[in-house]
């Protein structure tokens, strides 16, 4: 009976210590609260009482704000772009009077979000020169590819930075030949479809492309590939086609793709591609900004195939 009752009690101690425990760990979070009263505005450049659509250059400053709101973002064309302080600007380029639809959405504790969308009309007056026609489209059909056998193919540097002799970082030639950037072709139509082939190479319509680990699975989705620093380098994707349209912000003329289209290095961002140089034959000198606003990313394309 002695036994029976010493054995009673370490169990007894041996519950109590567990209910003990249990209660130690449990979590309270407090409550998580939608950001409310979302609000956006719009502000088009060059808008007066004469211009309600702007001065024709298409550029529009988005603000957002929100109560209880953390972060925000911006949707346009169904691509994502993270704005922490709610502020965004895009370069919109149909010609003539269009109207856009930009949704703002405001993140809150725990990722609660709440949004709103805005509709602006805008005015775009820009109409590509046909020398610039001509090289990025030929005959009505262009494939490209970023020219790996060249010095300073990619590389990055400062956020509105213009002078490609003093980037920060450049390639050498073949450098990344490990990443699924050298064998994708992008192919401009001009009735303004962009075709992206990611694996030329095998001739079917899936393939590896290569960027930013961040914005590649923020937009398209986490992957089982391990990064190598920040770098996704071989991302399995899939062919895909966008639409692409040419204009010239501040007088720099920009190619801009739709939904996550890109080209050479995915890093998310607004995917305009600005034109800093076209004055060597078949090839363009690109840059785009990433989804952060943390570099620039610069490419050399050339319309040639590459040499065996």
């Amino acid at each position: 009976m002695k036994n029976s009752l010493n054995i009673f009690k370490t169990l007894f101690v041996a519950i109590a210590f567990l209910v003990v425990g249990c209660e130690e760990e449990t979590y309270e979070f407090g409550e998580i609260t939608p950001p409310s009263d979302i609000a956006v505005t719009a502000v088009i450049q060059g808008a007066d009482e004469a211009n309600p659509y702007g001065d024709g250059s298409g550029i529009v400053s988005y603000t957002a704000s929100g109560e209880d709101a953390i972060s925000y973002k911006f949707i346009f064309n169904e691509s994502e772009t993270v704005a922490p302080s709610g502020e965004h600007t895009y370069l919109f380029s149909n010609t003539g009077v269009d109207t856009y639809t930009v949704t703002a959405v405001a993140i809150g504790t725990g990722g609660v979000t709440s949004s709103v969308a805005i509709n602006t009309e805008v005015l775009v007056t820009y109409e590509p020169p046909a020398d610039l026609l001509e090289k990025l489209f030929g005959n009505g059909e262009k494939t490209w590819r970023v020219k790996s056998e060249a010095q300073s193919h990619f590389g990055l540097g400062e956020v509105n930075g213009n002078d490609f002799d003093n980037i920060w970082w450049r390639a050498a030639p073949g450098e990344k030949s490990e990443t699924g950037m050298y064998d994708d072709r992008y192919i401009f139509n001009i009735d303004g479809t962009f075709t992206h082939i990611t694996n030329s190479v095998n001739g079917d319509n899936t393939g590896t492309i290569f960027g930013r680990e961040r914005p590649l699975e923020a937009d398209l989705g986490p992957t089982d590939e391990a990064p190598n620093g920040a770098d996704i380098e071989n991302y399995p994707y899939n062919d895909y086609t966008e639409t692409m349209t040419i204009s010239a912000p501040g007088g720099i003329e920009t190619i801009s793709l739709t939904g996550y289209g890109f080209i050479g290095y995915y890093s998310g961002g607004n995917h305009q591609y600005m034109i800093m140089d076209r004055g060597t034959p078949g090839e363009l000198v690109i840059k785009t900004t990433d989804d952060i606003a943390e570099f620039d990313w610069w490419f050399i394309i050339t319309d040639e195939e590459p040499i065996e």
